[in-house]
C-alpha cells in the first residue's frame, strides 16, 4: 500500500508504536506483512528512522526475524538495513545481543535481496565496533557464510561486499589463528566450504583469510 506520509505523520511515535504492535502480532500474518510494508515506506524518511530507534524498534524487529515468513523477512531486513544508515540505528543494532547471530543465519538462505540486506547490516555493526563485533560474528559462523557467498552465483557486488567483510572480521587474527578459531566454532561450515572448494578447485578462501600472504 503506497501512501504519501507527511513528515509530521511519519515522525509520529504513536503511529510507529501501533505498527510495531501489528508486526509482532503472530495471530494475524496478513497484518504482519502489511505492517512491515508500511514501516518500509515510512523509513524512506530519515526522521522516522531515528524515531523507530527511539521507541526500541530495532531489538523488537531483530527478535522476530527467526519466526517470519520469507516475504516478511525481506521487508524486516530492508527496514533494519535502512535504519543502519543512521548512527543511532547502528548503535541499536550493535547493542542488541541477537543481531549478529540472527542475521548471520539468514545469509544465503532466503533470497539474494535478503543476503544483500543482511550483509549491509553486518557490515554496519562490524565496522562500528570491529574489536567487539567481529569475534562475535566469527563465533556465529559468519566466515563460512561469507565464503559460500563468494563462491556462489551471486552478483559481483555481493561477492565484493562479502570479501571486504571477511577481511574486516579476520584483521585481528593471523591466518592460522583465524582458521583454528573457525574450526573450533563452526566445523560444519568449514567442511561445507572445503567440499565446495574441492569440487570446484577453488582456493580463493585461503587467499582471502590470509590477506594474500603465504601461509
Amino acid at each position: 500500500m503506497e501512501a504519501d506520509f507527511g513528515s509530521e505523520k511519519v515522525s509520529s511515535l504513536s503511529l510507529l508504536v501501533g505498527l510495531l504492535r501489528l508486526v509482532k502480532d503472530k495471530r494475524h500474518k496478513i497484518g504482519v506483512f502489511a505492517g512491515l510494508g508500511l514501516l518500509k515506506t515510512i523509513c524512506s524518511h530519515e526522521a522516522a528512522r531515528n524515531s523507530l530507534v527511539s521507541i526500541g524498534a530495532v531489538p523488537q524487529l531483530v527478535e522476530i526475524l527467526p519466526s517470519l515468513s520469507n516475504d516478511c523477512l525481506e521487508l524486516a531486513l530492508h527496514v533494519l538495513e535502512v535504519v543502519s544508515t543512521v548512527h543511532e540505528g547502528r548503535l541499536a543494532l550493535k547493542n542488541c545481543p541477537h543481531t549478529i547471530p540472527n542475521v548471520v543465519k539468514l545469509l544465503m538462505r532466503v533470497s539474494e535481496s535478503c543476503t544483500q540486506f543482511a550483509l549491509s547490516i553486518l557490515w554496519a555493526v562490524c565496522k562500528l565496533a570491529p574489536d567487539e563485533c567481529a569475534p562475535l560474528a566469527v563465533d556465529a559462523g559468519l566466515a563460512a557464510k561469507l565464503l559460500l557467498v563468494i563462491q556462489s552465483g551471486c552478483s559481483p557486488v555481493l561477492k565484493q561486499q562479502s570479501a571486504e567483510l571477511l577481511k574486516l572480521c579476520s584483521l585481528n587474527y593471523s591466518a592460522s589463528i583465524f582458521l583454528s578459531k573457525w574450526l573450533e566454532t563452526d566445523l560444519a561450515g568449514v567442511l561445507e566450504v572445503l567440499l565446495f572448494s574441492f569440487v570446484y578447485q577453488d582456493v580463493q578462501f585461503l587467499q582471502l583469510i590470509s590477506h594474500g600472504e603465504a601461509s
